[in-house]
């Protein structure tokens, strides 16, 4: 066994390799960029050794350097996590020519697989069904039309080397094609310095179903059951799932055998995952291979109690599986969520900064959190925006998504935009619940984007009375009314809260509270500065985070922010004639959404412009984002270059 590895990356993925080895007591070396260099990675590792500038491509991705930390530690293996060097044959040769294993598949295999053209071509001739398509070279947007339009609207074009989302569009028509194709390439070369594409039949009503694998050297290879991944936004994955509710056993067996026998015909060694789609008759499509361990992989080491990453170590290590597939059985459910640094009530829009409050779920109970930044960090413009993935485990379904939604509940981020109120949204959607999802399910069911979870009734009557509560404890803390608070007791007051655009009249009474006259047992243990409160309401557990503003408190719960203001009778009468302000009209300028690389501008000074049509692209976070014209119109004025870096809302352009 080995008594060194470093790990060549970042974040989570490099926290969690550390977790498993020091489990198995072999010590481990850390890398890091400037901006990394007091992130948690590099403090959890036994030595860290510095790569360079923030930038990947000057730090993470430069192979001779991280051959040169393991020289200098003494290093003998690599696990590559994913993204980066993970699915390069190149680095993986550069360390087995040097003597330093490669936790991972051999070089020949990665090869074979992570070119996608490829693989599709070695895949048809294992036996595998694959999705119609174009699989060779195409040189230009003209002949990516051509090419689109022979197979038939709608279509993927897909980064060849991708992975992760990066380099995806779908198309639905020419104009589709015409417009995207070179951000696609643009994507691709940036993110994978590749930019070679292919275009392929996109399957309606599709769901996104993975097989993971594990092989050794001697020649055994198993499949461990599958993972759902249907929840996706612009191609990137939000929630994973094992098992999949869709998959019957036949399913599951029949893709696990094509699995199987893909990684045969490549010498495959180590974890890796064969990604299919299919479709709503059960057929199932062959869509790429990763050779590397994927991002959610905790779903299934949940399901099967097994450690993929030792699973890994121990094969770089020449140890066969301890097990065969007899072996190999399913129980219970996980479901994973992805937490990103992304603004849902923003269209999704990256987010970056400090992270002013991070406070993760209490792990345990079929809760656990993999996460790779602490209280202080930066989430940096530099790298994915993922800031950790949290996983529950139930013995059914129902079980894993509950313990999710309440994890959601006391998951505390503070400083950046985040996601959290938008995975609860989708946890608590019926459709969701009752498994009928496809890869099309965010874009069918947030059509207009996301503005918080619906709440029903008996919702905000409860937040009504904890608003009200914390109220009470304010006003008795600052001698404002009599009484005394004794074990989260309330002081019997009356209040008016007004939530929801409703008006809710409260009275507060000893461990009951009166909504518009119901009455509900509550009991909200705050004392005032606290944000998280784990209140109960008729015995059911609810946790609320709280922000107190000057005029109202802020209580975000179950997937939705509410602006709560508590007044007592005689000031709330006053307030309803109070004047609203209006917030300054912006509608004539084209302004960053977030922070990035301003890396094309479609217009000048002068131009007419339509609804809809393209304006400028700003890259973030590895993703090229295109900003489009709300309506028609004139341009007046250009406040920005190509090449310029801009600061959320930083004023583009101007219209007339």
């Amino acid at each position: 066994m080995f008594k060194k590895i470093l790990i060549a990356n970042r974040g989570e993925i490099a926290c969690r390799v550390i977790r498993t080895a020091r489990r198995m007591g072999i010590a481990t070396v850390a890398v890091y960029s400037d901006a990394d260099a007091r992130a948690p990675h590099v403090l959890m590792a036994d030595e860290a050794v510095r790569l360079g500038p923030p930038p990947a491509a000057e730090s993470y991705l430069l192979a001779d350097a991280l051959l040169l930390a393991c020289k200098e530690t003494g290093a003998e293996a690599v696990h590559p996590g994913y993204g980066f060097l993970s699915e390069r044959e190149s680095f993986a040769r550069l360390l087995a020519d040097n003597g330093i294993a490669f936790i991972g598949p051999p070089p020949a295999a990665i090869a074979a697989m992570g070119d996608k053209i490829e693989s599709k071509k070695l895949a048809q001739a294992a036996g595998v069904s694959v999705v119609p398509g174009f699989v060779g070279e195409i040189r230009d947007t003209e002949h990516a039309v051509e090419i689109a339009g022979g197979i038939g609207y709608p279509v993927m074009m897909k980064a060849s080397a991708g992975g992760g989302g990066k380099g995806m569009r779908l198309a639905w028509s020419e104009k589709d094609v015409r417009e995207t194709f070179q951000s696609v390439r643009n994507e691709a070369k940036a993110s994978f310095g590749d930019d070679r594409v292919f275009i392929e039949k996109f399957i309606e009503s599709p769901r996104h179903i993975e097989i993971q694998l594990l092989g050794d050297a001697q020649g055994n290879i198993v499949y461990l059951g599958e993972r759902e991944c249907s929840i996706q936004r612009r191609h990137q994955k939000v929630v994973e799932e094992a098992p999949s509710p869709f998959v019957t056993p036949e399913m599951r067996r029949a893709m696990g055998e094509q699995a199987v026998g893909l990684a045969r015909a490549v010498g495959y060694t180590s974890a890796g995952t064969v990604e299919f789609i299919a479709g709503a008759d059960r057929g199932f499509y062959f869509l790429e291979m990763n050779t590397r361990l994927q991002v959610e992989h905790p779903v299934t080491e949940c399901v099967t109690g097994l450690d993929l990453v030792e699973q890994m170590i121990r094969v770089a290590a020449g140890e066969p599986l301890g097990f065969t597939q007899d072996d190999v059985t399913l129980k219970g459910w996980a479901v994973e969520t992805r937490v990103y640094a992304e603004d849902p009530y923003r269209n999704f829009l990256p987010s970056t900064g400090r992270l002013t409050r991070y406070r993760p779920p209490h792990e345990g109970g079929g809760v656990r959190v993999d996460t790779g930044v602490g209280e202080g960090s930066d989430i940096s413009m530099f790298y994915d925006p993922m800031v950790a993935k949290l996983i529950t485990w139930g013995d059914s379904r129902e079980e894993a998504i509950d313990r999710q939604i309440a994890a959601l509940d006391s998951y505390e981020v503070e400083g950046i935009g985040h996601n959290i109120d938008f995975l609860s949204s989708v946890m608590q959607h019926p459709r969701f619940r009752a498994g009928a999802i496809t890869t099309g399910f965010i874009a069918e069911e947030y059509p207009e984007g996301f503005a918080g979870a619906p709440a029903d009734e008996g919702r905000t009557e409860e937040l009504a009375a904890i608003a009200a509560a914390i109220a009470a404890v304010r006003a008795e803390r600052a001698g404002l009314i009599d009484g005394q608070l004794n074990g989260g007791q309330l002081v019997p007051i009356e209040w008016v809260v007004a939530l929801g655009g409703v008006e809710h009249r409260v009275d507060c009474q000893a461990g009951t509270a009166l909504v518009d006259g119901k009455g509900l047992a509550i009991e909200v243990p705050y004392v005032p500065g606290q944000r998280l409160i784990e209140a109960t309401i008729d015995g059911r557990p609810l946790a609320v985070k709280l922000a107190v503003r000057r005029s109202h408190y802020v209580l975000t719960t179950r997937g939705r922010a509410w602006e709560a203001r508590v007044r007592r009778p005689s000031v709330a009468a006053l307030t309803r004639h109070m004047i609203e302000k209006v917030p300054p009209d912006l509608s004539r300028f084209l302004v960053s959404p977030m922070p990035g690389l301003l890396t094309r501008l479609e217009v000048k000074a002068g131009d007419r412009v339509e609804a809809g049509q393209p304006l400028a692209a700003v890259e973030a976070m590895k993703m090229e984002n295109i900003l489009r014209a709300e309506k028609a119109g004139m341009v007046k004025s250009v406040s920005a270059a190509p090449g310029a870096s801009l600061a959320i809302d930083e004023v583009i352009l101007e219209f007339e």
